[in-house]
Parts: C-alpha cells; structure tokens; sequence
C-alpha cells in the first residue's frame, strides 16, 4: 500500500499472527512453572535446575513478542474513522472482564498468595506497575502487570499512530532505529544510575532496577511503538528478505544469546529486532497467502483462546502447587503434572473467551453505530 492508502479499505486477516500467540503464551507458561514457587515438581535437583536453566528466559521473550505484537496489529487494523472514545471502549472491554474474572478467583481462592493487603485495589484498576513496591507491582493475579502496560499503549495509540502514520516510508527504518536506541539508552541509565542493591532473592537487580528493567510501563513502549512501525513498514511494500523460518532461527539465536549477556538484557534488548522481524515475516507470509504451521485451524484457534490461557494459568499453576503439598516426583509424573496444568489452563482459556470475553465483544460490535473495521486483537489479548 501506498501512504495515501493506509487502511482505505479492509486490512487482510493475518491469521498468523493469531496463531503465533499461542506459542508465546507458552513460553510464559513454561517459564513459570520452572519456577519452584509456582510449580517445578521433580524431585531430582538436577531436573528441575536443567529445566529451569532451559525456560529461564522464555517468559521474557514472550512477554516481549506480545508487546511488539500489539503495536502491530492495532496499527495494521487501525479504523481512521472510528472515534478515540469507541477504540478505548473496545479496547478496555476487551482485556477486563477476562482480568475481572481472574482477579476475583484469585481473592477468593488464594489470597494466601497476595503479599500486600493494599495490592488489590491498584491491580483492579492496572494501576499496580505504576507502583515501584515489588508486593504492588507484581500482585494478585500475577501475569496480569503486563495489562498496565496494554493499558498505556491503549490511551496513546491515537496520539502516537498519527505521528507514525505520517511518517514518510523512508524514514521508518530511521524510526525503528532510534527506538532501539532509545530502549538501549534506558536500559544503560537503569545499570549505571540506579541503585543496584540490595538484590533481589530471584534476579540479580535491585527492586527499582527490576521495576524499571521490566515493569514500569513507559519503558516498554519501545516494544510497542516498533511493532507499530514495523506494521507501517509492511502497509507501505517493503518487503523483508529473510523468510519466516529464517526469523525462527534468527529469534532462537538471539534467545542463545540472552544467556551470555548481563541479565537486564536479556530481558527485551537482545531479542528486540529479531522479533520484530519475526511478526513482519509471518504477516508477509499471510500477505502472499503461505500456508503454514501457525495458520492453520487449530493453531489459530490456540491463538483466540490464549489471552484467556494467559490469565488463568497462574491460577492453575499456585492450584496445582497446593495440591502437591511440598511432594516432589520424579521425571515421568512430573512431565504429566506440567501437561495437566497446561491442559486445565488451555480449557479455562477456552471458557474465559467462550462465556466472557467473547459475549462482550459482541455486545460491543451490536452498540456500534456503523460498521467499522473491528480492531485486531492485541498482544496479551489473545
């Protein structure tokens, strides 16, 4: 598409990039049950180090793709026609009730697990990854800190899609180039001018350095705004040259690497690019109508029940932890207790879109006074 035609007519579905999600709601899945205080259950020390030596990184590189993920698809199914408010509406109604229904589970179930009687409030509203209190931050239902960052994007999406999208085609690269740099910058300002003690228990930052690395939301807006820029690439013809299982490889090197580079790096720094060009490969692939692994059937409708997945399964997770009741096993019923969580949390993830998320939207598309071109769903969303 030319400048002048951006989103003149209904964008093509790419359906990859629903399908993709999936696998990245994986990666956070596996991340967290290698972590002991929410599942890892071999008994064998070695075991359980090696597999969570393996998944140590996978929940940032997950993270991660969700947030470049987001930009992009808002920016490639972007209606100019439809109101800030109607977007924001639609926008809000698509992550809450789904991060309503787990809040809720969580109090009622394992309140146990809530550090800060004061938490539950600002995680309610996603206020809590504006707080730089580590009990605040990250709290209640867990995975749920990423919603604040989904939340920000959401109220400057309009403001920052009309500067991108007046960005002469040109000048994107440039673009994409200095949000590097700047999430480069951030991250060098947080090592060298933020008090790096006393560490934490887990990770090797201090609290406000953990906060600001990972959570705080304006710094992840870099993620953010490249995929938005990598959308606007894709809508102008440029094409890239590396084929999707090139950007596979490319993001399994990078994901290597994040294990030989000082730990707040491996957070979003090395695999920046390599996932940006991972999400354009695969919409390209839709663009020129590839069938592959992640836009089949099956795997896209993964994909629409993953942010419903991605809600519950730290439910299931600290559930199954309590049912084990300090047991550890050995290698085969270990493997099954993984599968049997990943199962119940793919099942909860179908009955959160099936009788939550998914009647709101339709109640949302009913009150819309003129068809529009309904916003693809976003990162974490699906």
């Amino acid at each position: 598409m030319s400048n002048n035609t951006i989103n003149a007519q209904r964008p093509k579905n790419l359906t990859s990039l629903t399908g993709m999600r999936i696998f990245a709601a994986l990666l956070v899945f596996l991340f967290h049950a290698s972590l002991g205080k929410m599942l890892n259950p071999f008994e064998d020390m070695q075991v359980a180090d090696n597999y969570a030596l393996i998944f140590k990184n996978a929940g940032w590189l997950g993270v991660s793709f969700f947030f470049i993920l987001s930009g992009f698809v808002l920016t490639w199914s972007a209606n100019p026609q439809q109101s800030n408010r109607r977007f924001w509406l639609k926008r809000l109604g698509k992550i809450f009730p789904n991060h309503l229904v787990t809040w809720a589970l969580m109090l009622a179930f394992f309140r146990s697990y809530v550090s800060d009687s004061n938490a539950w409030l600002p995680n309610l509203l996603l206020l809590s990854s504006w707080s730089n209190n580590i009990d605040i931050f990250v709290s209640v239902n867990q995975p749920s800190w990423t919603l604040c960052s989904e939340m920000l994007f959401y109220m400057l999406f309009p403001a920052i899609f009309m500067l991108v999208s007046k960005l002469p085609a040109n000048w994107l690269p440039s673009a994409l180039g200095a949000v590097f740099i700047g999430l480069a910058l951030t991250q060098l300002a947080i090592t060298h001018w933020v008090d790096g003690t006393p560490q934490l228990k887990e990770w090797p930052l201090s609290e406000n350095q953990w906060w600001l690395a990972y959570n705080f939301p304006p710094f992840r807006l870099y993620e953010f705004m490249a995929g938005m820029i990598m959308a606007r690439l894709l809508q102008t013809g440029r094409r890239l040259s590396l084929s999707l299982p090139g950007t596979v490889l490319l993001v399994l090197v990078a994901y290597i690497a994040t294990y030989f580079v000082p730990f707040q790096y491996s957070l979003n720094f090395i695999t920046f690019i390599p996932l940006c060009l991972l999400i354009t490969a695969a919409a390209q692939g839709d663009l020129a109508g590839k069938k592959t692994l992640i836009n089949t059937r099956l795997i896209v409708w993964l994909g629409e029940i993953s942010f419903g997945m991605y809600m519950v399964h730290y439910l299931v997770l600290i559930a199954a932890k309590q049912m084990m009741a300090d047991r550890l096993y050995g290698l085969a019923a270990s493997l099954s207790i993984i599968l049997v969580c990943l199962l119940a949390s793919l099942v909860g993830g179908y009955l959160l879109y099936r009788y939550v998320e998914l009647p709101v939207m339709r109640q949302l598309a009913r009150t819309e006074k003129k068809p529009v071109i309904i916003a693809a769903e976003s990162a974490t969303e699906r």
